[in-house]
C-alpha cells in the first residue's frame, strides 16, 4: 500500500478544502486514538497548534474524535511542534497532534502526528491510520456512558516548555551584553521564544509576535530572513534569529545581516561537536538539498556528512538507524538527538548562541567554517506529479546539464513533499551558469505540466 493522506510531514491541505476538513480531523482522530489506546488504562492524546484561524475548528475536530473513543485530550493551545513532542514524552502520554502547517500561508494546516516517545510516525502506523479510515471497521465503536473520553486544557505547558530549553544551554553561561533581533513569524513560539532569550539575559528585538490567526508567515519568519537583517543592521544587534510558523526550523543573520543557513548552522555545530568529541562516528546527517560546501567543511576537519531522502523525518529516521546524534536540513530544522525528538528552532537557536558566548567571536567568523558553492533552486508549481523518466525531452535535458557540470556540480531534481511544486536544484562553479541551465529545465517542465514558475 502507498499512503494517499499523509505526505512527508503529516497530513496537509486548504483548510476546509479535503483532506484538510473537520470531517477528516474528526475521522483521523478517532483512528489514531484506536492505535494508540490502551485497554488497561485510560489513555491520554496531546493536541497542540500553531496560530491560525483553522486551527480552532481542527482542534475541536480532532478532540471529539479522540473523545469519541474513549481517549483523553491534553490540550496544549498555541506551542511549536517540538514544544508538542516534548510534553507528549515528559507526560507520557500515549500520542501528541500538531496543528500546523509550518511554514506555509494562513489558508493551509496540516495535522501530524507524534509517537509516545516524541518521535514522528514511521510509514506503517501511517498506513494503519489510512487503513482505519478507508475501511470503515471502526465506525461501529463508541464508547458510551463514562467509557467516552474528556478534555483537559494543560494550563503550564509554555512554562514547562520554557524550563526545558533553558536546560540545554550551558549553566555556566548567560546571553548578556548580546543583543538578538527575534522574528516569531508570528507563529506558535510568539510568547516562548522572547521569554526565553530575555530570561537568560539578552537585549531582544522582537518582531512577528502579534499574530492574528492570518498573518502568520505573512512576509516574516524563516522564510523571509530579509526582515531580521534589515532589523540587525537597524539596531546594531549582534545576530538576528527568524522562526517559521510552527518554530521547528530557525534561519541566522550575522551581524552584517548576512544570511547564516541550515548547512552553515550544521557546520557550525558539527565542527563544535567534532573538537568536544561528541559527534558519533564523527558524521552529521544531511539531505540531498545540503550544498556541497557542508561536506567539504566536515572533511576538513575529520568528519563526514551522509545523505538522505530531503524531509526531516528521514534525518531522524537514519540518525537512530545508525547511532548518529546530530543532522537536520538546509532549511533550518536542525536535530540535536541529545536534547529532542525532533528539529526545534529554539533549541538550535540556543546551541549557536552557546558557541558563541563560549568561543567570544561573531557569528559571521563563525560561519566562515563553510563555504558554500553558488547553487539555484527554482521551483515549478505542476498540474500534476509526472515521473521525469516520463517526460523525455526533460530528462535528455538533464542528462546534457549533468554531463557539462561533471563532477563540478551536480543536478537534482524532486517533488515537494507538501506542495504541488517541481523543485530543481543545481550546484556548481559558476552562479550564471547553473542558473541558466535551472532556468532553461523549468521553462521546459513548465511547458509540459506546469503552470507557473518561481524561485527561492
Amino acid at each position: 500500500m502507498t499512503k494517499q493522506l499523509f505526505g512527508t510531514d503529516g497530513v496537509r491541505g486548504i483548510a476546509n478544502i479535503h483532506p484538510m476538513t473537520t470531517e477528516m480531523a474528526m475521522q483521523l482522530g478517532r483512528a489514531a486514538a484506536y492505535v494508540f489506546k490502551h485497554e488497561d488504562r485510560r489513555s491520554r492524546i496531546v493536541i497542540g497548534k500553531d496560530t491560525r484561524l483553522s486551527g480552532y475548528m481542527i482542534e475541536n475536530a480532532l478532540a471529539a474524535g479522540i473523545c469519541s473513543m474513549g481517549v483523553d485530550v491534553l490540550l496544549v493551545g498555541p506551542l511549536p511542534t517540538p514544544g508538542i513532542a516534548f510534553i507528549t514524552s515528559s507526560m507520557r502520554a500515549d500520542a501528541g497532534v500538531v496543528i500546523s502547517a509550518s511554514h506555509n500561508p494562513y489558508q493551509d494546516n496540516g495535522i501530524k502526528f507524534f509517537a509516545r516517545d516524541g518521535f514522528k510516525l514511521p510509514d506503517e502506523v501511517e498506513l494503519q491510520i489510512e487503513e482505519l479510515i478507508d475501511s470503515a471497521r471502526i465506525d461501529s465503536l463508541r464508547p458510551t456512558a463514562d467509557e467516552v473520553g474528556k478534555a483537559f486544557r494543560v494550563d503550564d505547558a509554555i512554562g514547562r516548555y520554557i524550563v526545558f530549553l533553558k536546560n540545554t544551554f550551558p549553566k555556566e553561561l548567560d546571553l548578556t551584553g548580546l543583543k538578538i533581533v527575534l522574528d516569531c513569524a508570528h507563529g506558535a513560539a510568539y510568547r516562548v521564544a522572547p521569554a526565553v532569550l530575555e530570561e537568560l539575559g539578552a537585549e531582544v528585538y522582537t518582531y512577528g509576535v502579534k499574530p492574528n490567526g492570518i498573518n502568520i508567515n505573512a512576509g516574516c519568519g524563516s522564510t523571509h530572513p530579509e526582515v531580521i537583517a534589515a532589523a540587525v543592521c537597524e539596531h546594531g544587534a549582534d545576530l538576528g534569529i527568524a522562526l517559521d510558523g510552527d518554530a521547528d526550523r530557525c534561519i541566522f543573520v550575522d551581524e552584517h545581516g548576512n544570511e547564516v543557513d541550515g548547512d552553515h548552522i550544521m557546520a557550525i555545530c558539527g565542527i563544535d561537536m567534532l573538537k568536544r568529541d561528541a559527534l558519533p562516528q564523527r558524521t552529521l546527517v544531511a539531505t540531498v538539498m545540503s550544498n556541497m560546501g557542508l561536506d567539504i567543511a566536515l572533511r576538513q576537519v575529520g568528519g563526514q556528512v551522509v545523505k538522505t531522502d530531503v524531509g526531516d523525518r528521514y534525518v531522524v529516521e537514519e540518525m537512530r538507524r545508525s547511532g548518529y546524534r546530530f543532522g537536520g536540513e538546509q532549511s533550518g530544522h536542525i536535530i540535536f538527538l541529545d536534547h529532542n525528538t525532533t528539529g526545534d528552532g529554539l533549541l538550535t537557536a540556543l546551541q549557536v548562541l552557546a558557541i558563541l558566548q563560549q568561543s567570544g567571536k561573531p557569528l559571521s567568523a563563525l560561519a566562515s567554517v563553510m563555504t558554500a558553492l553558488p547553487q539555484v533552486l527554482v521551483n515549478v508549481r505542476v498540474r500534476e506529479r509526472r515521473k521525469i523518466e516520463e517526460l523525455p525531452e526533460v530528462a535528455r535535458l538533464i542528462a546534457d546539464v549533468e554531463k557539462t557540470l561533471g563532477d563540478t556540480g551536480r543536478v537534482l531534481i524532486r517533488y515537494s513533499g507538501t506542495e504541488p511544486l517541481l523543485r530543481i536544484m543545481l550546484e556548481g562553479q559558476d552562479q550564471g551558469e547553473i542558473s541558466g541551465m535551472a532556468n532553461e529545465i523549468a521553462t521546459l517542465v513548465a511547458s509540459l505540466i506546469g503552470a507557473e514558475r518561481s524561485g527561492e
